[in-house]
């Protein structure tokens, strides 16, 4: 298991150093860092515009801009953005708030494509099958922003209107100056997690849960499936353990590979119910042509994808021992 693990780490390490090299020359070519001190009227000092491309190394070759970039990234250190601020904190500030959502959206969205996806399988061609199939591809088939302003509309306003009070808040990620005791800020939290997170969940429950479906049909027409249950096994073990296991292999893929795109996803996310997480701090570095922080956006997300790879990788040596062996 431990040579597994590190013939992935490596791997890892590889597709991360040809990312940063992908990302550093995407960001490099696509726009001026200087282009809002150049057009300002009347225009600012010429040593006002000097000292921004300094503290950028525009004055450097691209090669030798990226190992100062490099060097800094691996030790910590992001630069700063355009405004002088230093980009880490603001990133993990940032962070903190989209992997609330995202983190919880994943938890709900898994709970929900396991259980429906095994439900589909088992009741195959039945009624409650052909419901969550309709459910799944509604879902599917939405865009994430109009779920959004459907869920504001259709579930927070009218709730709140009929409790005569805000219990789901539509806008924000906590409340400005709240206070009051731990349980108030937790229910606060709470509040403006609800619609966000349920937006995530139920877009990305509604593909797993036809992998999980699929997945689950291969495991209960095979043979081995077939002996278990001629040897007397129960059938709440032979479906727990013999069956669902086998099965989460498939979405266990899926579920890595899609961390990427829900942090992408979020940016999206965000904008509706202005959070100020990871997706607003990438609008603002793209409006304003912040090197600095784009970089450290897609590093960021880079680093993320890759990480849930490997650790897809790890769990499938766990669920199924013959790969790691492979």
């Amino acid at each position: 298991m431990l040579g597994f693990v590190v013939r992935r780490l490596l791997g890892s390490v590889l597709v991360l150093a040809l990312s940063s090299v992908i990302v550093f020359t995407l960001v490099a070519n696509s726009g001026n860092p200087l282009s809002d001190l150049q057009g300002r009227n009347p225009p600012p000092p010429p040593e006002v515009i000097e000292l921004r491309r300094t503290q950028l190394n525009l004055h450097k070759s691209a090669p030798e801009r990226y190992t100062i970039w490099l060097k800094g990234f691996v030790k910590g250190d992001m630069g700063r953005a355009i405004d002088g601020r230093e980009v880490r904190p603001m990133l993990w500030d940032r962070l903190k708030i989209t992997l609330r959502m995202v983190l919880a959206a994943i938890a709900l969205a898994l709970v929900l494509a396991i259980t429906v996806g095994v439900f589909s399988a088992v009741k195959q061609y039945s009624a409650g099958d052909y419901a969550a199939t309709f459910t799944g591809f509604l879902f599917l088939s939405m865009p994430v922003f109009w779920l959004a302003l459907l869920l504001k509309l259709f579930l927070a306003i009218r709730l709140n209107r009929l409790l005569g009070d805000t219990y789901i808040y539509t806008v924000g990620h906590e409340t400005p100056n709240l206070q009051g005791n731990f349980f108030d800020r937790l229910s606060d939290s709470a509040g403006h997690m609800v619609l966000p997170v349920l937006t995530l969940a139920l877009i990305y429950f509604a593909g797993w849960s036809r992998f999980q479906r699929s997945s689950m049909l291969d495991v209960l027409n095979s043979d081995y499936l077939r002996l278990a249950r001629a040897k007397g096994l129960r059938p709440r073990r032979v479906m727990v353990r013999h069956a669902l296991r086998n099965a989460l292999i498939p979405i266990t893929t899926v579920v890595a590979i899609d961390f990427g795109q829900l942090i992408g996803g979020a940016v999206i996310t965000e904008e509706v119910f202005a959070w100020k997480g990871m997706g607003d701090m990438l609008i603002e570095g793209i409006r304003t042509y912040d090197p600095n922080i784009v970089l450290a956006w897609l590093m960021v997300t880079a680093v993320a994808v890759v990480l849930f790879n490997l650790i897809a990788d790890v769990l499938y040596g766990v669920l199924d021992p013959r790969i790691r062996y492979a």
